[in-house]
């Protein structure tokens, strides 16, 4: 930094800001983000080495995006994630979304489907189609995706231990539909080391659970290439209480065991690594959240090549879906929401996502009504139509206050990674509960920081007023489950048995031998075996997780 522009500096502290503040002392003595990141008071130029640490739009490190052209090409793709009741009432959803301008569909499944239960288990009594769509077999699936052509859509599915099933279930609407398997695009997020850490919806042990990832990376490869094989994500991280700093760390970390897992079964790395995706939580401190993204694609370029070897440079790349943050939404003043979705929606889109999900403003009370997500839809269209934020890439490059944190960001997450190392990486911290404690130590200073006043939550700890309890919220009807144990009924009536056993025989076969488990899969789907089912055969193969 230059000498004399450093001098200049502490002359205005201790002539100009000292003074000042003897007459208007500042709010605090100690400025942070979120991360606990020193904020200065002001910021000046640095001894930045703008090729190392930024380049340009398109080429390594990708700080400044991924693509040359960012968003004067193509906005980013609005993908407003949607899923509850049966699958014509999720599939409503999705034709209204479209209608209204949406440029992705984003499937949310219910709790029974995601953690391997048909609709009729003992297990699904009260949650069939509440926090997302019940799926037992093909049929349903049929009905989600009736009148959508997959070929001419991209689809999203939040999904991770029963991931492959899914994606089979997917491919094989594909087909019947018709469609060309490489033209299709989307993401099934098939990222089950953030369950054991930070969610839990997992069903298997660690190892085979990483062979059901690495299967669908090598099955995609050879017929599903323009599917992004994982979406890993640091959103669910975030939610459970980590900090900026945490998610990203995390994240990485899991996304090394993915690779290197990869590698271990037998990928070369620039055969996978072009079809991996992030998926990251949008928070209010804006600042904070630009760097991160942006320090998340530096840092991931360099993992990929300095670590793995990585050649091609779309194997480089962070490509990234943001959400606005679940958890900063608040049942209080929920049109406060809306100003917040849109701060944060903004700082993803100023850090260069690809892809968006904002929320809505009711669902820290029920899942979205149909004028909340257009709402929410709308604050995405805003932004990309009205604002002029999109007109060049990294507006925020080069602003002094950005670069300091990004580059704070980045040494933050590199000395939690070394950690994670030492430990000897992610699948061993999380067994370890280094992760999950981390995480928890951040959620239990943050909540103390709200009880005691000293982080300000609008409507809830400040600000608060009277105000009537909101009527017009989504409800899901409990007749949902009678409806979808009816419909399996019939389906096991009418199946070919010959064929759903030959299909349960295929996938134990797979399961057992250690092939490859996806194309077993997408037999068993399509003999109309449901998705308990196969989850059962594979429970029996491999037990379960903190179970036998």
């Amino acid at each position: 930094m230059n000498n004399t522009l450093q001098d200049e500096l502490r002359r205005w502290d201790l002539n100009i800001r000292k003074p000042s503040m003897n007459k208007g002392p500042e709010r605090r003595t100690d400025f942070r983000t979120d991360s606990g990141c020193l904020i200065g008071p002001v910021y000046i130029p640095g001894n930045l080495d703008y090729p190392k640490k930024l380049g340009f739009p398109g080429e390594f490190p990708f700080t400044r995006g991924v693509y040359p052209t960012m968003y004067r090409s193509r906005f980013w793709t609005m993908r407003q994630y949607a899923g509850f009741g049966t699958a014509e009432e999720s599939n409503a959803r999705y034709r209204y979304l479209i209608a209204n301008g949406t440029t992705g569909l984003s499937v949310a499944f219910d709790l029974p489907t995601q953690i391997g239960y048909d609709s009729d288990h003992p297990m699904a009594e009260g949650e069939v189609g509440k926090v997302g769509v019940a799926i037992d077999t093909l049929d349903d699936m049929l009905r989600l995706f009736d009148d959508i052509e997959v070929q001419k859509v991209t689809t999203s599915m939040t999904i991770n231990a029963t991931a492959a099933i899914v994606l089979a279930l997917y491919v094989a609407v594909a087909k019947r539909q018709g469609a060309d398997l490489s033209r299709i695009s989307g993401t099934v997020q098939n990222d089950i080391l953030k369950e054991y850490a930070a969610r839990g919806t997992y069903i298997f042990p660690p190892v085979p659970s990483m062979r059901l990832v690495t299967d669908v990376f090598g099955w995609c490869k050879d017929n599903l290439p323009r599917w992004n094989t994982i979406s890993i994500s640091g959103y669910h991280i975030r939610e459970a209480g980590a900090t900026a700093v945490q998610e990203l760390a995390f994240t990485l970390a899991n996304g090394i065991a993915y690779v290197q897992a990869a590698i271990d079964r037998g990928l070369a790395v620039d055969e996978f690594a072009a079809n991996i995706s992030f998926f990251f939580n949008a928070h209010n401190n804006f600042f904070e959240e630009v760097a991160k993204f942006r320090a998340a694609r530096r840092l991931w370029s360099q993992i990929m090549k300095e670590r793995f070897g990585a050649r091609n440079p779309d194997s480089l790349k962070l490509r990234f879906h943001a959400q606005t943050g679940g958890a900063t939404l608040t049942a209080q003043q929920i049109d406060t929401n809306v100003v917040r979705v849109t701060v944060q929606a903004l700082a993803a889109v100023l850090g260069g996502c690809q892809s968006l999900h904002t929320n809505s403003r009711d669902e820290a009370l029920a899942l979205p009504t149909e004028e909340s997500a257009q709402l929410a839809l709308r604050t995405q269209q805003v932004l990309a139509f009205e604002s002029g934020v999109t007109e060049t890439a990294d507006p925020l490059g080069g602003s002094y206050y950005v670069e300091s944190l990004t580059d704070d960001i980045e040494q933050r997450v590199n000395e939690y990674l070394a950690k994670i190392d030492e430990l000897g990486g992610a699948i061993r911290a999380i067994e370890t509960g280094f992760v999950q404690g981390q995480i928890a130590d951040s959620a239990y200073t943050y909540q103390k920081e709200i009880e005691a006043g000293d982080k300000v939550i609008v409507g809830v700890n400040r600000f608060q007023s009277d105000e009537t309890v909101q009527s017009n919220l989504l409800s899901i009807d409990e007749a949902i489950r009678h409806k979808q144990v009816e419909r399996l009924a019939s389906i096991r009536r009418r199946r070919d048995a010959g064929a759903w056993s030959a299909g349960l025989r295929a996938v134990r076969s797979a399961a057992t031998e250690g092939r490859n488990i996806m194309p077993a899969l997408i037999e068993a789907v399509e003999s109309q075996a449901s998705v308990g089912e196969i989850a059962d055969v594979l429970r029996s193969v491999w037990g379960e997780y903190g179970g036998s």
